[in-house]
């Protein structure tokens, strides 16, 4: 019966495979990553009409001195800076 509930229901599918229901650790608010982790700001970007990513903007520990009690413009203007910037993809998981 499972593979006829699949054939059904492909979504149902992908929910258990990828797990993206699942917001890891539990209980903690992902749009506020400076309680979780240090020198990290919630932004998002427009790429194009109608969608948006969020994106998590951590600056390195040698920054986190002059990171400490900034505002979300600073962390803008850090990415502007002539450091170099990491791009991190996390995956298909349902968190950043």
């Amino acid at each position: 019966s499972v593979p006829f509930l699949i054939r059904l229901f492909p979504d149902v599918l992908t929910k258990f495979v990828f797990l993206n229901f699942l917001a890891f650790p539990f209980f903690v608010d992902l749009q506020r990553p400076e309680l979780l982790l240090n020198n990290t700001v919630s932004l998002h970007l427009t790429t194009e009409p109608g969608i948006t990513v969020g994106i998590w903007h951590t600056v390195p520990g040698s920054r986190g001195a002059e990171a400490r009690g900034k505002d979300q413009r600073w962390y803008e203007e850090a990415l502007a800076d002539n450091h170099p910037v990491i791009i991190y993809l996390h995956g298909n998981g349902g968190t950043r």
